[in-house]
């Protein structure tokens, strides 16, 4: 997944922003996270304020559900 694709995903999520959107924005994170790397993640993060919204502080690693 492109950071790009994650930040049209996680925009979306965050504007529902209830448990099954934080339930998807793990997996887009895991996904990236497996993609582009742990930076890519934590720029999400930050861009989305998901530690106020959800608790995910830059750092966390998301596993993918695709190995």
């Amino acid at each position: 997944m492109t950071l790009e694709k994650a930040r049209e995903i996680i925009a979306d999520r965050v504007t529902t922003a209830g448990g099954y959107s934080q339930t998807g924005a793990r997996m887009v994170l895991g996904e990236l996270q497996k993609d582009e790397g742990q930076a890519a993640v934590d720029t999400i993060i930050r861009e989305f304020n998901l530690e106020e919204l959800w608790g995910y502080t830059p750092g966390t690693r998301f596993e993918s559900l695709y190995k």
